[in-house]
């Protein structure tokens, strides 16, 4: 498993690399594909549709690309429209098709287009950023790399409970050592690059923070519904929102971050 684990991983990370990289349509409609397939992954896990192939699941996916066609053509000017236009479409559903759905169906296909494929969306804001092929490395770091220290932390001095309920392997001071393990990363990565050392540093503590939060949320999900993983697509991880749980919401916390912080 380990070995699996450690393929997949490698693979994963260098088609991150080629992607992100290479920027532009590529990487659009590499997100585009993932936040599809992460769309899909969190219908089934959510029971929209009730287990088949609805005009609810299928009107959710058709709002995920109106939004990235919008964010593809003005993000500032269009964004939000899209968002608002898909939760119109998906209530136009709801209404022309009552009572076939419930209304917590409803709302769970709107959930997946602002969970997975809005908050996914900001890696390409970011890539597009000025600087912005350095700065979107950040998401990675902040998210990959606190979640890789803090099990390295958390295995060695780990005694402290942080959320026993719903994560019971996860420390406080697992918590404290990836926060800072992903804080020194960003500093590697600014002297590296010849960036911002303070400021790189504080956007992938702040990143890290925020990173567990996305990782605590997706496992709480997945309690709720009663699965282990999201899928099986990456072997040895799951599926796509197993991978990306914290990158998900990274993503445009360090967005944000580049733009006030370093002022791009």
């Amino acid at each position: 498993m380990f070995k699996t684990r450690l393929l997949s991983g490698i693979l994963l990370l260098a088609v991150a690399f080629l992607t992100i990289f290479q920027g532009g349509y590529v990487l659009f409609f590499t997100l585009l594909g993932v936040s599809l397939i992460g769309m899909q992954e969190l219908y089934k896990a959510m029971k929209v549709g009730k287990h088949a192939f609805t005009i609810l699941e299928m009107g959710g996916y058709l709002c995920g690309v109106i939004y990235y066609a919008a964010m593809l053509m003005d993000f500032q000017r269009y964004g939000m429209m899209a968002v608002i236009v898909s939760l119109v479409l998906l209530m136009f559903i709801y209404v022309f098709a009552y009572p076939k759905f419930e209304a917590g169906e409803i709302m769970a296909a709107f959930f997946g287009v602002i969970y997975v494929a809005v908050m996914l969306s900001f890696i390409f804001l970011t890539r597009n950023l000025e600087g912005g092929v350095y700065h979107v490395w950040l998401i990675f770091i902040c998210s990959w790399g606190c979640d890789t220290c803090a099990y390295c932390v958390g295995m060695l001095i780990g005694k402290h409970k942080m959320a026993p309920v719903l994560s019971p392997k996860k420390s406080v001071e697992g918590a404290v050592g990836g926060v800072a393990g992903a804080a020194l990363l960003g500093a590697v990565y600014a002297w590296a690059i010849k960036g911002a050392l303070a400021e790189y540093a504080l956007i992938c503590a702040v990143g890290a923070l925020i990173s567990m939060v996305g990782d605590l949320a997706a496992s709480a999900i997945k309690r709720n519904q009663g699965i282990k993983d999201y899928g099986k697509l990456i072997p040895g991880h799951g599926g796509i929102l197993d991978r990306f749980d914290s990158v998900i919401f990274t993503a445009p916390v360090i967005y944000f971050l580049a733009r006030f912080v370093l002022g791009v």
